[in-house]
């Protein structure tokens, strides 16, 4: 399969599902490892990633901006900043102690992936459907303790296949907060977490780096910031009226889909 399909394949699916508490890594390196599309580096991989954080970014910029300016003199926007900031903390310090076991050991376990996709999936639907009533409804008013125990939950999903959304989503729930303010404490909370997770990833990977293939890059990069652009713009109103039923079923299909495929073929 010509590798400039392939680039574009897999640029449409980190768009889609970055943003959805489906994991992207996850599908990214089950639809690599079944397609057999080569990264030297992870490249590839890594720099897409800038697309999907561009497009939350030209979405979110207006918000963040007004944010940031009223927090010179409004305590609440002060607050609402504080908060995001308490929440990626702990993604810092995990990811700086376990970053290279996450990529070398983990990233390399497909049968991991797999299941973690499952057991997300039915951990999913059972929070979607048990989540106690939301007593929170403001993604920008969460209070810090709240904000601290999800950047927590963020924590798992450095293990590929859990979903960094689905966690920081399921975590959200349970604390009371309304799925779509969930959602887009997620999103907000994305733009450090991602951001600082690609800068890292360049920089231990410096190396390593392989830009040889550039219109293979700079197709993917392009795909998944428009594929996630559409995205985020419909996931705030589809959680809002459906919750998040739909997603947990996805990640079981496509979990026991590629266990069963790595089984049978390997």
């Amino acid at each position: 399969m010509d590798n400039i399909f392939l680039a574009a394949l897999l640029g449409l699916l980190e768009g889609l599902t970055e943003f959805i508490p489906v994991s992207s890594t996850g599908h990214l390196l089950l639809a690599g490892h079944f397609l057999g599309f080569d990264s030297p580096g992870n490249t590839f991989e890594v720099v897409i990633q800038l697309g999907a954080v561009l497009a939350l970014i030209s979405l979110y910029a207006a918000k963040l901006t007004a944010i940031a300016l009223q927090a010179r003199t409004d305590a609440v926007a002060r607050r609402s900043l504080l908060s995001l900031l308490i929440a990626f903390l702990p993604a810092v310090f995990i990811g700086l102690l376990a970053h290279d076991f996450i990529k070398t050991v983990l990233f390399d376990t497909p049968m991991l992936i797999a299941v973690m996709l499952i057991v997300g999936g039915v951990i999913l639907l059972v929070i979607d459907r048990i989540a106690p009533p939301p007593v929170h409804l403001d993604a920008t008013r969460l209070p810090l303790r709240t904000a601290l125990i999800i950047g927590v939950c963020q924590c798992v999903a450095m293990i590929p296949g859990v979903s960094r959304s689905g966690a920081t989503i399921v975590g959200a729930l349970l604390l009371g907060v309304e799925k779509r303010a969930a959602a887009e404490f997620s999103f907000l909370l994305s733009l450090p977490t991602m951001g600082a997770a690609v800068a890292y990833d360049l920089f231990k990977s410096r190396d390593m780096l392989d830009f040889s293939a550039m219109a293979d890059i700079a197709v993917g990069f392009a795909v998944a910031f428009v594929s996630a652009l559409l995205v985020v713009r419909a996931v705030l109103n589809f959680v809002g009226r459906n919750g998040y039923a739909v997603f947990g079923w996805w990640r079981i299909i496509v979990g026991t889909v590629a266990l069963v495929a790595l089984l049978t073929v390997g």
